[in-house]
């Protein structure tokens, strides 16, 4: 190392600024150090090779959490165009040792746990670059769980600050006041560059960032930009202190005693990669003394550290990350794109918009950059930026519109790259299994959300199936399952993926359940069984089983559901778990799974709902019989179920239950909707005919009944999207209604008028329009047809009309076979029987 600057070399840097990243580049290029030291945790040195791996692609961070407890972690991001990264691949690609010197990871952890959350929450993890970089962006600081610095992490459990800290109450406040919490609390972060940016008269600090780094071509001198940012950053230290970042002193003692110790070593020709923020302090001349009393107590915890993948879009902050950028797609491109990134960049987004069906154009593109350049020079800027090339999109691309421009702005300003780690890197036993697992399923994860759908009667998919349910066992929400658009059958699920980095903690959360994915699923479902306090829980635990195949659990999971249904005798509980229970048998059936046991208890479940259930209907106010009423549908259904269950005597079942509807349905002290509700669904099911039903309502529907109530049992009877079918179908109903609401009394009307209105606007607009063009034609004469025919209708059908398309139906069903006798006869037949 040669020259006039002053040793050892400090690098100040912007995390993930593809601007500092190129000129830290050209810096160790021209220097050569001797070594290279870099912020970060130093448990992470061992990693150090592993960035030259050839699976290794960021972007990458670098994980640490505590042994005894994998949910307290913090993170350390890098991105291809992170200065620390770049740092790390030129010592690796030369041969020179590279060391990380900021805060150990043991001290970070336990600070986090002394001024974490409460005890019995979940501790979110902690992105470790958020709280220097708060300092340098002025990012303000998010509301929720404390970080190591003390300062905040986002409410959604992504941290927004976090690893760069010290403890506490160590080290001097900005007033000298050791105790006066509150005043440091008070005190606002300094934002710098906002400082800077304002001094040289610009409102806004990111697009005086990218004119005076992200745009400065190359100079004579690599190390001037880097002299340039500390001189300033020096200033701004000695007018601001530690602009609000109370701990920072605890962290630069630390760097300040391992610089020292590299300078022993290899002299002062070492680089320093650091925070532009910690420059003008490693600089300060300091003790050895009074660096290790401000290290003085700092708590400890055994940590382990890894490698994970990230993505572009935790980078974002958008995401909560403090330290994040708004931007780290476009600042990808800038730092990887060799010359002409505008051209480079606006062909990148004319290829996505092509890719969605847009017309886009070579034209598009020449015209967009044009603008592009013409914009940055009425604005006076060295070159476009990301605001004149989304400008610029939007007015020629995008037609004016923002909603392509969002499509632009997600894929590829934010993106969705998900970087990759060598297989050798260290995991806990349980990554492992599920990485072979992955490779062997062909289920690779992708930052981006995808859906997948899954026949589970291919084998290949019934194990990704399983796989899944596992996961979500081990609250490893890597698939949510979703509405099948392709068919309601049991052997189809359909599941929305997408790899999110916090994964990995859960992951390692999970490992102390066991060291493959099918043993900790098992050992978790077992605990959740014996600490399940509701019979609920435990029916909606039996069916996760049976999806995830977990057979040794089910033996603890039956035994805790037969305890908990035997002392359970509240009927809303049990209505609530019958419905699991039996989804249970079915997709046990599909999946070829033994549920003798669960059947006996499904059976015996539904015993003693019926016994219990018309005591339970008597005297229950609005709310609780319309939440009774949906427990009735519920135990419904799930009867239904139940009679093709093999190991259930599905008539018998079925007709004690029709026992059960007809005594609710006569009860007088049950309420008007569970009456009701009764006798529809033993109309539906046919042991009930119309002629009884009619004269049920017509009791119901009489004078002598209070409108309220009558309204009650017409909501519960016809309410429901399927209500509305039947009341078009069958007039004498209609009738009935339609007499009894024009008879009731002024009085009374606006109170029956909320609950009518709540049953009718269930209905499908077309059932509406139906039962509104059946009531304006009137009643029907006769007791069938109607008076007056609705305008393009006859009363009966034209058989002429409906002869002329049998011609063009065999046609279609392939009835005509070309030329020989008169098959009109047989074709008439065969196209009614078809149809």
């Amino acid at each position: 190392m040669t020259g006039s600057h002053a040793l050892p070399l400090l690098l100040g840097v912007r995390h993930h600024g593809p601007g500092s990243a190129r000129a830290v580049r050209a810096a160790l290029d021209a220097v050569r150090p001797r070594a290279v030291l870099i912020e970060g945790p130093p448990e992470a040195d061992a990693l150090v090779p592993l960035v030259g791996d050839e699976e290794m692609r960021p972007p990458v961070a670098l994980l640490a959490h505590a042994v005894d407890e994998p949910g307290r972690s913090a993170f350390w991001p890098l991105a291809e165009f992170s200065p620390e990264w770049v740092a790390l691949r030129w010592a690796v690609e030369n041969g020179v040792p590279a060391r990380f010197v900021d805060l150990p990871a043991t001290h970070v952890l336990a600070l986090r746990g002394e001024d974490g959350p409460e005890k019995g929450e979940a501790p979110a993890p902690v992105l470790a670059k958020d709280a220097e970089e708060d300092a340098a962006e002025g990012a303000a600081p998010a509301r929720g769980a404390v970080a190591p610095d003390g300062s905040a992490v986002a409410p959604d459990g992504t941290p927004a600050a976090g690893g760069e800290a010290a403890p506490p109450g160590d080290g001097p406040g900005p007033a000298g006041d050791e105790g006066d919490t509150g005043a440091r609390n008070a005190d606002p972060r300094v934002d710098p560059l906002a400082v800077l940016a304002e001094a040289a008269g610009y409102d806004d600090p990111e697009r005086w960032w990218e004119d005076v780094v992200e745009h400065r071509g190359a100079g004579e001198d690599p190390l001037a930009p880097f002299a340039a940012v500390e001189e300033a950053m020096g200033a701004l230290r000695e007018a601001y202190g530690t602009g609000g970042h109370d701990h920072d002193p605890v962290r630069e003692a630390y760097m300040r005693l391992q610089v020292r110790a590299a300078r022993k070593e290899f002299g002062d020709e070492i680089a320093v990669v650091c925070g532009a923020w910690h420059v003008p302090a490693l600089r300060r001349r300091s003790t050895v003394a009074a660096d290790r009393a401000l290290l003085k107590g700092l708590p400890r915890i055994r940590t382990e550290m890894t490698w994970v993948p990230w993505t572009h879009r935790r980078l974002s902050r958008f995401s909560g990350y403090g330290a994040g950028i708004d931007s780290p797609g476009w600042y990808g491109h800038l730092f990887s794109a060799p010359d002409r990134p505008v051209e480079r960049w606006m062909t990148k987004i004319a290829g996505l918009l092509r890719d969605e069906d847009l017309g886009v154009s070579s034209a598009h593109v020449i015209e967009a950059v044009r603008l592009a350049e013409t914009l940055a020079v009425m604005r006076g800027r060295p070159l476009p930026g990301l605001g004149e090339t989304v400008d610029a999109v939007r007015a020629v691309m995008c037609e004016g519109s923002d909603v392509p421009l969002e499509l632009v702005r997600d894929r590829l300003i934010v993106g969705d790259v998900l970087g990759e780690v060598p297989s050798t890197a260290p995991a806990v036993p349980l990554r492992r299994d599920l990485e072979r697992q992955q490779r062997a399923l062909r289920l690779k994860p992708e930052a981006l959300e995808r859906e997948r759908e899954l026949d589970l009667r291919k084998e290949n998919d019934a194990a990704r199936s399983r796989l899944l349910h596992r996961l979500r066992l081990l609250s490893v929400g890597w698939g949510e399952p979703v509405t099948s658009r392709g068919g309601t059958g049991t052997f189809r699920e359909t599941w929305r993926l997408r790899w999110e980095p916090e994964l990995a903690v859960r992951v390692a959360e999970a490992g102390v359940w066991g060291t493959t994915v099918l043993s900790a699923a098992t050992a978790k479902a077992e605990s959740d069984a014996c600490d399940a306090t509701a019979l609920a829980e435990v029916t909606a635990l039996a069916e996760r089983c049976l999806l995830a195949d977990l057979p040794d659990a089910l033996p603890t999971v039956m035994r805790a559901l037969a305890d908990r249904a035997a002392l359970d005798t509240d009927v809303a509980h049990l209505a609530a778990a019958l419905p699991a229970l039996v989804r249970t048998l079915r997709y046990g059936d599909v999946r070829g799974t033994d549920t003798g046991a669960l059947a006996e208890v499904a059976a015996g479940l539904a015993e003693r709902i019926f016994v219990g259930l018309p005591p339970a209907c008597s005297a229950l106010d609005t709310e609780a019989a319309t939440e009774m009423r949906r427990h009735v549908d519920a135990v419904h259904a799930a009867v239904g179920l139940l009679g093709g269950v093999p190991a259930v005597d599905p008539e018998g079942l079925r007709s004690r239950w029709h026992d059960v509807l007809g005594r609710l349905a006569a009860r007088d002290t049950a309420p008007g909707v569970l009456r009701g509700r009764s006798v529809r669904l033993l109309l539906d099911d046919g042991a009930l005919d119309t002629e009884e039903a009619a004269r049920r309502m017509g009791l119901v529907l009489s004078p002598g009944t209070e409108p309220a109530d009558a309204a009650s049992w017409i909501e519960g009877f016809v309410g429901g999207g399927s209500g509305g079918l039947l009341l078009v179908h069958d007039e004498r109903l209609l009738g009935l209604v339609d007499a009894w609401l024009t008879g009731v009394p002024a009085e009374s009307f606006t109170d029956v008028l909320p609950l009518l209105r709540r049953t009718f606007s269930a209905y499908e607009p077309g059932v509406r329009r139906s039962l509104g063009e059946l009531v304006r034609r009137g009643p029907a004469a006769g007791g069938g047809a109607a008076a007056a025919p609705a305008p393009g209708f006859a009363e009966d059908l034209d058989a002429a009309r409906a002869d002329a398309v049998l011609p063009v139906v065999r046609l279609l069903l392939g009835l005509d076979t070309g030329p020989g006798p008169d098959p009109d006869h047989r074709s008439d037949a065969t196209v009614e029987a078809a149809a």
